[in-house]
């Protein structure tokens, strides 16, 4: 397990008055620090000893995001009266609702 393959999350903590270190495979774990570089290497030590852990125990190592494999395919429920109007408006705008759908969520993660 390469954990320098993992997501590495940087952001500013104003209850704590510091920065913090996340990882996006080990969402419980933090670390707070004055500075980003030290909050990014106090995360990346406190995920190489959890891997370590988990690893000794035989527990699950979270593969890393960027190494996982996807299809481009999920399946997403929602109400009849919404998968109505966004078929109506998929329809009106002449494409298919994938493509509708597909470009709704591009504008959010964009937007």
């Amino acid at each position: 397990m390469n954990i320098e393959h993992y997501t590495y999350r940087l952001t500013w903590s104003p209850e704590d008055g510091e920065h913090v270190g996340l990882c996006a495979e080990l969402p419980a774990l933090s670390w707070l620090a004055p500075t980003q570089e030290a909050a990014l290497n106090g995360i990346r030590l406190l995920v190489a000893d959890t891997v370590a852990d988990l690893q000794t125990n035989g527990e699950p190592v979270p593969e890393p995001l960027a190494d996982k494999r996807y299809s481009g395919e999920f399946r997403v429920r929602i109400p009849p009266e919404l998968h109505r109007a966004l078929a109506l408006q998929a329809a009106e705008q002449g494409i298919s609702l994938n493509r509708l759908a597909s470009a709704k969520l591009a504008g959010v993660l964009i937007g």
